[in-house]
């Protein structure tokens, strides 16, 4: 007997069911905005990793040697690959690109509760705006998408931040601008939740700042809890942070206008720890506070396609992972009901098998789940089986049945059945019950 690896899991058909709703969720709503589906490979060279992220990278990958020599590893993440891809066919694709993509990807990394090595995300991405608008309209498909699977704002808030004004905020305090490293700075933002006070104003600290200075930053982002709040960020950031409130606000307000301004929340603490951000950042997190992690997040990354040799390319995205929003939906009490559902059991009994098979080519041809014997069993045992796939309705071809030019029509729930002419049956349209014959 094998055991499964540590971090990939295995999904059984309920299981996977309640899963294929979630995935079907998001890309409807996704699909609503004109987000188009592209297909990605498992596999890229590493180098393309390490780029962008440090040699320190490799220890967090699936990295290995293929037989062509080649340094490849199993994708950790989409928006390299994206990037990749854009910049390949950058001049041909209409502008603004709008992309999805639901597929696993692998993190050697520790596993805990909502992460795994082996996990399954959406990634929804515009590039080629730099509006507010767009920024707005990725808020606005993650939010319908949670409304759609039965959340609602009692359940969830986006926490709306802007990289800008953090690092700009960080440049007018410190001593020195020249030597503060805004980006260490804004990563220890990402950690303040995290980590303790000493821990964390030692990395602000570390990134440039003195102690005062590090607690009149912290002062005056936490301040921050409404879009009036940032009058006074604005002041105190200078130029280049006003330029990063207006842009924040003018998010903000496009996301109202798409019906996305209820569950987003002004939290300057929310920093996203990734470098390639560059505006706007928000993080999906559960409302009551029961599942502590973010749940997903997202945000602008207008300079990574440059940083592949591509031309000067805004993008702004949002990647909900499943294993965390199933946290969230499991407890408020919206995840899909994990069982297997089939409309039509078609249960042949003696020599009936060319009539049943009719029968559900026709319940099949009219859009319906439908199963049959392909084991030889038993009426009782078919029936068994029927119950236990939660089969609604179960037609019944038996030899008596077809001699009196009939079918017996079985309500599973409540054990009811009737007969139904064979003839007659199944109808052109419609999802014929015991009801209809009744």
């Amino acid at each position: 007997m094998y055991d499964g690896l540590k971090g990939f899991r295995d999904f059984y058909p309920g299981e996977q069911s309640a899963r294929r709703q979630v995935t079907d969720a998001i890309e409807d709503a996704a699909g609503r905005y004109g987000f188009r589906e592209i297909a990605t490979p498992a596999l890229e060279r590493t180098e393309m990793y390490v780029d962008k992220s440090g040699e320190e990278i490799v220890d967090e990958l699936y990295a290995f040697e293929d037989k062509g020599g080649r340094e490849v590893s199993l994708t950790p993440e989409l928006t390299p690959t994206v990037a990749r891809m854009v910049v390949a066919k950058g001049q041909e694709l209409s502008k603004p690109i709008k992309w999805m993509s639901t597929r696993p990807f692998w993190r050697y990394e520790q596993v805990q509760q909502g992460r795994f090595r082996e996990f399954y995300q959406t990634n929804i991405d515009i590039f080629g705006s730099s509006a507010p608008e767009a920024d707005a309209e990725v808020l606005a498909v993650a939010a319908d998408a949670l409304t759609d699977l039965g959340l609602t704002a009692d359940d969830f808030e986006f926490r709306v931040s802007h990289r800008d004004i953090l690092g700009g905020l960080v440049r007018s305090l410190a001593a020195d601008p020249e030597t503060v490293d805004t980006e260490a700075a804004i990563r220890a933002v990402d950690k303040r939740a995290k980590v303790d006070d000493g821990e964390y104003f030692g990395l602000l600290s570390d990134a440039g700042l003195d102690r005062a200075t590090a607690r009149e930053f912290d002062d005056l982002i936490t301040d921050v809890e409404t879009v009036d709040d940032l009058d006074a960020v604005a002041e105190a950031g200078g130029a280049d942070v006003e330029g990063a409130v207006e842009n924040l606000r003018n998010v903000l307000a496009a996301a109202d206008d798409l019906g996305a301004g209820e569950f987003c929340d002004v939290s300057l603490t929310t920093a996203r720890g990734l470098d390639y951000y560059t505006g706007v950042v928000f993080e999906c997190f559960d409302s009551t506070g029961e599942v502590s992690r973010s749940v997903f997040g997202g945000g602008r990354y207008d300079d990574l396609i440059e940083s592949f040799d591509g031309q000067p390319t805004p993008a702004v995205g949002v990647a909900p992972g499943h294993a965390p929003l199933q946290l969230l939906c499991q407890r408020a009490g919206v995840w899909p009901e994990e069982s297997l559902s089939t409309d039509y059991y078609v249960l042949s009994v003696g020599e009936t098998r060319a009539k049943a098979a009719e029968i559900a080519s026709g319940l099949r041809d009219l859009g319906h789940v439908v199963e049959g014997d392909v084991a030889d069993r038993s009426f009782g045992a078919q029936l068994g089986y029927a119950d236990s796939i939660n089969a609604e309705t179960v037609i019944v071809v038996g030899e008596r049945d077809l001699a009196n030019g009939e079918v017996t029509v079985k309500d599973m729930a409540s054990g009811d059945e009737t007969t139904a002419p064979v003839e007659e049956f199944p109808p052109e349209s419609g999802r014929p019950t015991y009801e209809d014959y009744e």
